[in-house]
């Protein structure tokens, strides 16, 4: 059977896995071809990824992306119905799109992943730089949560689709680990997010 979704993108992704999500959360059958993101495979105007084909349609950015699935297969189920709500949702989804993501990809995992898989020496200096944005970050999220469970607070939404996957890189490199254990209600929301079959549908296949 010919899968309804093709995911051009790196496999190990966040924004490759963003999308795996929301093709679970709609039942839509999906396979993702490995595509580097600077390849000449890629077809994103900008050498991003992921690239996606879906009902005759080529569409990049993961937000359009996500939102065109939720909306043509599932019913906008990801998008709550009450205004101030959504806009919540759409603020999280751009805090961990425009900030956090590159902070934790350029500050810590891109550098671990370098040094794990690809054997270059680990750049600690760099790392050590941006721990402490990162532990402001981490703070933030943590605070907001606390005061009043922030996006979670409205179930399962689109910015659980955007905000695990970015938090998960993050916490499998040894100091976001410690850091994020440290945050009792993102740890918390992190271990609820785990047990969705649409996140255990997606794991990375180099994750513990």
């Amino acid at each position: 059977m010919t899968a309804q979704v093709r995911i051009f993108g790196t496999v190990i992704s966040t924004y490759t896995r963003i999308v795996q999500i929301a093709c679970e959360e709609a039942g839509v059958s999906h396979e993702t071809i490995a595509t580097a993101a600077q390849s000449p495979q890629n077809r994103h105007p900008f050498g991003k990824v992921p690239v996606v084909e879906i009902d005759g349609l080529e569409l990049v950015e993961s937000v359009a992306i996500a939102n065109y699935i939720d909306n043509a297969h599932n019913g906008g189920a990801l998008q709550p119905a009450d205004h101030a709500a959504r806009a919540l949702s759409e603020k999280w989804v751009a805090i961990a799109n425009n900030y956090m993501f590159p902070l934790f990809e350029s500050g810590l995992v891109m550098p671990w992943i370098m040094h794990k898989v690809a054997g270059f020496p680990l750049e600690r200096e760099k790392i050590d730089r941006a721990l402490p944005n990162i532990s402001l970050a981490l703070g933030f999220v943590e605070g907001e949560m606390q005061r009043d469970g922030a996006w979670a607070a409205n179930g399962f939404t689109m910015a659980d689709v955007f905000l695990y996957p970015v938090l998960r890189g993050l916490q499998l490199t040894p100091q976001g680990e410690v850091g994020i254990a440290q945050c009792d209600k993102i740890s918390s929301w992190m271990e609820a997010c785990e047990k969705r079959p649409s996140v255990i549908a997606t794991r990375w296949e180099s994750e513990p």
